[in-house]
């Protein structure tokens, strides 16, 4: 299985990565490069970064990385695809906390009643919680969204190569 560790320039590849599923380690401005590459290469995960001097320097130490230049989240994720076809394989949405990567679970809509919306509590029957910073997730309209969002991406990619 994939693990990336993106840098603090591509927050919403990041999130996106995350929502498709793909365990994404987002770095935050606290982070020096000295210590990204380290948990990097703790970690074995793929650096992805905006940064040319830290991409080579990740490339020094035998990390792996991915250098991009874009801003544009559609073709950041393209370049991902594309640098990593076995990733679409990997894709399970909305299995990791946006907000902390931590593997969500399901929890009983009894133990949620007051943390979410009423209508949301009464429109729902399953929800899921992150164990680490405690967001709850629904399967709302967003949730279609973002799945429609990542099978275009996905089939795009599929359709250029």
């Amino acid at each position: 299985m994939m693990k990336f560790l993106v840098d603090q320039m591509l927050g919403t590849l990041a999130k996106w990565l995350r929502l498709a599923g793909i365990d994404t380690y987002y770095a935050t401005q606290k982070i020096s490069d000295d210590e990204l590459l380290e948990i990097a290469k703790k970690q074995n995960r793929i650096m992805i970064t905006r940064d040319k001097e830290l991409h080579m320097r990740a490339k020094k130490k035998d990390i792996s990385t991915l250098f991009t230049k874009s801003i544009s989240l559609s073709e950041q994720l393209h370049l991902v695809f594309q640098s990593y076809p076995t990733i679409t394989n990997e894709i399970n949405p909305l299995t990791r906390c946006s907000l902390c990567n931590t593997s969500i679970q399901p929890i009983e809509k009894e133990k949620i009643k007051g943390e979410v919306p009423n209508r949301v509590y009464k429109q729902n029957t399953k929800f899921w919680h992150c164990p680490t910073c405690n967001h709850i997730y629904w399967r709302g309209t967003h949730y279609e969204k973002i799945l429609e969002k990542i099978k275009n991406l996905n089939q795009e990619y599929k359709s250029m190569t």
